[in-house]
């Protein structure tokens, strides 16, 4: 099991706005921060859409932690 306070901690990296969602646009730039240049919009959506329970093309910090303890 993950530890939620580093879970929180790398969320809030990811998600830029601070709105409590993380987009693809978001997961793209933060891919591209910690050096993964080549992760494409399509990509970080595909990647979302693996952990977007409720299908709404943002991942929530509930959705976030949830894939952290499969």
């Amino acid at each position: 099991m993950a530890d939620i306070e580093e879970a929180r901690k790398t969320f809030e990296q990811f998600d830029a706005d601070g709105d409590g969602f993380i987009t693809a646009a978001e997961w793209k730039s933060a891919m591209a921060r910690m050096g993964d240049f080549y992760q494409t919009e399509a990509v970080a959506e595909a990647v979302i859409g693996t952990k977007d329970t409720d299908a709404d093309k943002r991942l929530s910090f509930d959705e976030f932690w949830a894939s952290l303890n499969k």
